[in-house]
């Protein structure tokens, strides 16, 4: 078996690490929970408790120990996944994107075990229109790490694209 690349290790273990520690400082320090208010850190930036007991965009809430479970399983399939892309990805900066999406991968896990639900704190908006649903490290994680992927997966594309046509001309 191939060994996890360095680089994406120290990124998925600084977004657990970072992300573990935000998600306590705001339902331990601060003491947020279901049951408190809002802090409001920002015109545009609050801090507010809310128990995700689904994934990305509130889909496939989980309202059983059977889908929790399925949920924990279907994650640590695509955090494996991810795990074994990035053993064999070549490219640095995608190994450190996949890092991100492994690290932000296995923070939200570790809450669905322990709690049953991920901690989700974050909440930026603008007035009354929020362009995110409330959100953690690690969701900002994956989804920087996906969004640098496919980027680059669309630049060097287009630049394969123009290297193949100059030299069949």
């Amino acid at each position: 078996m191939r060994r996890l690349p360095r680089s994406g290790v120290i990124a998925a273990a600084t977004v657990f690490v970072v992300d573990q520690l935000s998600k306590y400082a705001v339902t331990d320090v601060l003491g947020l929970n279901e049951f408190s208010a809002e802090r409001v850190i920002a015109p545009i930036f609050a801090l507010r408790f809310v128990a995700n007991r689904g994934v990305s965009l509130g889909l496939l809430h989980a309202d059983t120990d059977t889908m929790r479970w399925g949920l924990v399983v279907m994650t640590a399939v695509i955090a494996t996944l991810v795990a074994v892309w990035m053993t064999r990805e070549r490219n640095r900066q995608d190994r450190i994107a996949l890092g991100l999406i492994l690290g932000g991968a296995i923070g939200n896990i570790l809450d669905r075990v322990r709690y049953g639900y991920v901690v989700d704190f974050a909440d930026l908006h603008f007035g009354e229109w929020r362009p995110f649903l409330v959100f953690n490290v690690a969701d900002a994680a994956i989804t920087i790490g996906v969004l640098v992927l496919l980027v680059r997966a669309l630049l060097m594309r287009d630049k394969r694209d123009d290297v193949s046509e100059n030299s069949h001309a």
